[in-house]
């Protein structure tokens, strides 16, 4: 990039203005950088010439010395221009800022002599002095002159500033500008690489984001379908034990509900009418009475007697551990067999009650060693399995 000169013109514009006005004190203004950009500012004034300078350069920067000195043949003010560029300043540094000299020539108009120095030997004020004269282009001066005229000796022969191109000279001139840029070239490559590895960082960083999301995915999924298998697995085991509980009683053997439906339906296809005094009846056919009395047997069993399957134990003995006593639960008196419900059941159909765990059941009639009926907690008559409440004694 260019050299900035618009960001502190004014300051810049003053400086030099001081330094080439003839009867201005300040004969030197020293400027630099600002930091590492390209913007150049003042680094300092005045007044006491090439000496005082040459103090003022720093070599850890790049820096551009405009002085006004004396021409030492003719008395005239000439003015010396000084690049220098520090032995501390880095390789990149310098060749961005070998672009700026030409510039700093075009703000620093009517340099005499222009001096690149990058040590304290290029810049001593005998050497650059020197330089000036030789630079003035007349060898002289008034005073020397009038005293020669005065003197009528032998005149020395006319000097000349010819001076014979030095081959080594000129190809270390060379060589520098080519290191220059090569330099600018190396820097340029330097900034694409480092370009090419933040895309490549970016890049990465995009890939590994994008693998964490699936990999959270598939973990999400898992879990869901674990869970899922778990509720599945649960459900599954409750109806088990629902439809084990059903299933206790011996293969072939008629279930409870139907032999309950079996007895129910034969009630109510019973006569129930009796005959009324005074009326008599005809006698109906009726079929033998061997076979009529085979049909009510076999259309009306007799339940096993409830002594037999729940015997009262003995006043001196201990009540069943599996019982509970209907002390614990006052009002229950009256209200027949009663039991505790141990777990949830839900009716499967209308000769069915549902209840929860807790819940009392009262009025219960045992039909069968699977299968009792009672009132469950809202009142309903209907089935429910024994081994799902516990009796309150």
């Amino acid at each position: 990039m260019a050299a900035n000169l618009s960001r502190n013109g004014p300051a810049l514009q003053e400086a030099y203005a001081r330094v080439v006005a003839e009867k201005s004190p300040t004969d030197w203004a020293l400027f630099t950088y600002e930091g590492n950009s390209n913007d150049i500012r003042v680094a300092g004034t005045g007044e006491g010439g090439l000496e005082e300078v040459v103090e003022e350069l720093n070599s850890g920067k790049v820096m551009y010395a405009f002085c006004r000195v004396k021409d030492p043949n003719s008395g005239l003010p000439k003015f010396v221009l000084i690049n220098w560029t520090g032995e501390g300043v880095n390789d990149v540094r310098k060749g961005v800022c070998a672009n700026h000299v030409s510039t700093m020539a075009g703000f620093l108009k009517g340099a005499h002599v222009t001096i690149n120095a990058r040590a304290e030997e290029d810049v001593e004020p005998e050497c650059i002095m020197q330089k000036v004269a030789r630079a003035s282009g007349a060898n002289y001066t008034f005073h020397r002159e009038s005293s020669r005229f005065q003197d009528m000796g032998p005149q020395a022969p006319v000097g000349s500033v010819y001076q014979k191109t030095n081959a080594v000279s000129e190809i270390k001139r060379f060589g520098k500008d080519s290191f220059w840029a090569k330099a600018e070239e190396e820097e340029e490559q330097r900034r694409a690489q480092e370009k090419r590895r933040a895309e490549q960082e970016r890049q990465q960083l995009e890939q590994e984001r994008r693998e964490r999301e699936l990999r959270e995915a598939a973990l999400r999924e898992q879990r869901y379908q674990e869970q899922g298998q778990e509720a599945r697995q649960r459900k599954s085991e409750q109806q088990e034990v629902v439809s084990r509980s059903r299933e206790e009683q011996e293969p072939g053997q008629q279930s409870p509900r139907e032999m309950f439906m079996q007895k129910e339906r034969a009630v109510s296809t019973a006569p129930t009418s009796s005959p009324q005094p005074g009326v008599c009846e005809e006698p109906a056919p009726s079929a033998p009475e061997c076979l009529v009395q085979a049909e009510e047997e076999a259309m009306y069993e007799e339940p096993p007697e409830q002594e037999t399957l729940y015997e009262e134990p003995p006043m001196g003995e201990q009540q069943d551990p599996g019982s509970v006593c209907v002390d614990h639960y006052p009002g229950l008196s009256g209200k027949g067999l009663c039991a505790r419900a141990l777990y949830d059941y839900q009716a499967a159909d209308e000769t069915e009650i549902s209840f929860d765990p807790e819940n009392l059941i009262t009025g219960i009639e045992v039909i069968d060693e699977g299968w009792w009926r009672g009132y469950g907690p809202d009142g309903h008559f209907g089935m429910f399995p024994a081994n799902y409440v516990e009796l309150i004694e």
